[in-house]
């Protein structure tokens, strides 16, 4: 429930879907201890309590990429245990990463509610062409010859000796099944942590729900579950204060606000990496393409300036040619 305060929004405003990336609960370098994971997760949290504190109803989404290749190591080492699918490890995983965010925030806030994590199931099309062609690289590194006797689908993702990793399909969400659910703790007052490693990816069978093994990105997911909700405002926090044109090049240059059509020109230009900023700046634009009033990309730090429209990249469905929204 949002908090009476005369400088913050209004007291029926929707809620705001915040998509944790791997940097803010982790940083840049592993592996890590639980100490370090910790104290990581308790600095995103007293930057998310301050703007929770300022009477914003936050749903908070989180990356789980190093939890679940940790978890894949574990079983290749423990190979006498069962094995588990990577449906099942995602829905671990959203559990270990709910659990810490849950309990920071609540440590961080003096509320009357408290927050809650919901392990959360994501609707995929079993006729996803992702499903064909499995692209997204999962779990430890191996050499081609430890590659070849695998069970699963590999490929070569970078260079050096051990260059192979499993790969898997990244079909796009099409339902979150909890969304009516999250939406009624919103609002009772709860924070609420859903929605981790994009969700367990299931489809839809004569039988009900199924998990299949894929992962779905956290950032279309978060999208998804923004437009579900009816929030007015997604925002996308990373390792980079802004969305950038020729980055890392001499010239390179901060989107601040920006309209969808010139942020698409950018993205169809190949202006945004494919693993790193391009699935950020596809789900900001199918958001406000499709009747949401903003996304926001930036970092914790600059959360509470940008969520006053004072920082990030603001994506807006159209801007005029004055600058105005």
């Amino acid at each position: 429930m949002a908090a009476e305060d005369s400088e913050g929004p209004e007291a029926d405003a929707s809620p705001v879907v915040v998509a944790l990336g791997g940097n803010t609960l982790l940083g840049e370098h592993g592996p890590w201890t639980l100490a370090e994971q910790l104290a990581v997760v308790e600095r995103t949290a007293a930057r998310i309590a301050t703007v929770a504190d300022a009477g914003y109803d936050v749903v908070l989404t989180h990356g789980n990429g190093p939890q679940v290749g940790n978890r894949l190591l574990q079983q290749e080492g423990a190979s006498e245990t069962p094995q588990l699918p990577l449906d099942v490890l995602v829905a671990e995983t959203q559990a270990q990463i709910g659990y810490l965010l849950q309990q920071a925030l609540d440590n961080e806030r003096d509320a009357e509610t408290d927050s809650i994590t919901i392990v959360t199931q994501v609707v995929v099309d079993g006729d996803d062409p992702a499903f064909a062609e499995p692209t997204k690289p999962v779990g430890p590194f191996y050499t081609a010859a430890e590659a070849e006797g695998k069970p699963f689908e590999t490929r070569a993702v970078s260079s050096g000796e051990r260059p192979h990793r499993r790969v898997v399909p990244s079909p796009e969400p099409v339902e979150i099944v909890e969304a009516d659910e999250i939406g009624q703790l919103v609002e009772r007052g709860n924070s609420v942590v859903c929605a981790g490693g994009g969700g367990v990816p299931v489809v839809r069978d004569e039988r009900g729900l199924r998990g299949v093994e894929a992962v779905v990105d956290k950032d279309h997911t978060s999208r998804l579950l923004a437009s579900e909700l009816g929030a007015e405002t997604l925002v996308v926090l990373t390792d980079v204060a802004h969305a950038y044109v020729n980055y890392q090049e001499p010239d390179q240059r901060p989107l601040g606000d920006v309209g969808a059509a010139e942020l698409r020109a950018h993205l169809d230009a190949g202006e945004f990496g494919a693993g790193s900023m391009r699935p950020k700046v596809e789900a900001c634009l199918q958001f406000v393409e499709n009747g949401g009033e903003r996304a926001i990309v930036t970092t914790p730090e600059q959360l509470p300036a940008a969520l006053a429209g004072d920082a990030g990249t603001q994506v807006h469905e159209c801007i005029s040619e004055t600058g105005d929204i």
